[in-house]
């Protein structure tokens, strides 16, 4: 007779992934935990597309959505040692001084770029620059240098304005941290549409981030004020309210009120959604 199968004994053995950052506010990336007691701070080395690199545990180890290919994901290498820690140590300063001389360089030739950030393989022998430019650079000089200087390979990379503010950081205009380089993980598409919808003056200047393109807090409550404004009348609607009669000149969001203009004496008046009796007819 066979015997009986603890579901929950089974269940107890299924691979558990855990979730870790490679640079501070980075993109998380998932990971096989195996048996390691991981939390959430703890240094780990992990093989990245780069390569073997230090990594920083967001999210514990943990049960995986049924939909993740399992099969794809690199396991933890190991907890990062006291060796692990001083190799990084050592390469964030070999990391400071390529960056100091990239600049000298970049000023010497005259070119239109300015560097960004640069990063080290973790065994030193490759060093990647990333940079932002507005229009295409013959960089092949600069790299001679560096290669020359540095005795390492040398990998340029361009990247976008936003990539660059969240590396650079900063203070926004709400006076705090920007939040692509303190939380924000991912960039998703920002439209003058959420502003419009939000009642948000569009003006290119009060509109921009740091990086020039559109704030990404612009979409943060846009989906709160798509619902709240559909109980609310449009603009141009023709309405009844125990104020009178007229037309909705605007629609106070937050409040949940519409400006109404009456047909009798053209004066306008304020109704909240229980103040509203009847819609009628609806104007252009």
């Amino acid at each position: 007779m066979a015997a009986d199968i603890d579901p929950f004994a089974r269940a107890s053995v299924e691979p558990k992934i855990v979730a870790v950052s490679l640079f501070p506010a980075g993109r998380l990336h998932n990971f096989l935990a195996g048996d390691l007691v991981l939390h959430r701070g703890d240094r780990v080395l992990v093989e990245s597309e780069a390569g073997p690199r230090l990594g920083t545990v967001e999210i514990p180890p943990h049960e995986p959505a049924l939909t993740l290919d399992l099969a794809a994901l690199k396991p933890i290498i190991r907890v990062a040692g006291d060796r692990d820690l001083r190799l990084e140590e050592e390469l964030l300063s070999r990391e400071h001084q390529a960056e100091r001389l990239c600049v000298a360089k970049i000023r010497e030739r005259g070119l239109a770029m300015k560097l960004v950030r640069v990063e080290f393989a973790w065994d030193g022998r490759k060093a990647t620059f990333y940079f932002s430019a507005e229009t295409r650079v013959d960089f092949r000089e600069l790299v001679r240098d560096l290669a020359t200087t540095l005795r390492v390979r040398i990998e340029m990379k361009q990247i976008g304005s936003r990539d660059e503010a969240k590396v650079a950081g900063g203070i926004g205009a709400c006076g705090r941290e920007l939040c692509c380089s303190s939380w924000l993980r991912d960039f998703e598409a920002v439209t003058v549409k959420m502003a419009r919808e939000q009642g948000l003056a569009l003006h290119p200047s009060r509109l921009a981030g740091m990086c020039g393109k559109l704030k990404c807090c612009l979409r943060y409550e846009y989906a709160s004020y798509i619902e709240l404004k559909r109980a609310l009348p449009n603009v141009g609607k023709r309405v009844e309210s125990v104020a009178g009669s007229g037309k909705v000149v605007r629609q106070n969001i937050l409040k949940q009120t519409v400006l109404i203009q009456r047909e009798d004496d053209g004066g306008v008046v304020e109704a909240t959604l229980d103040q509203l009796v009847a819609a009628r007819d609806s104007g252009a």
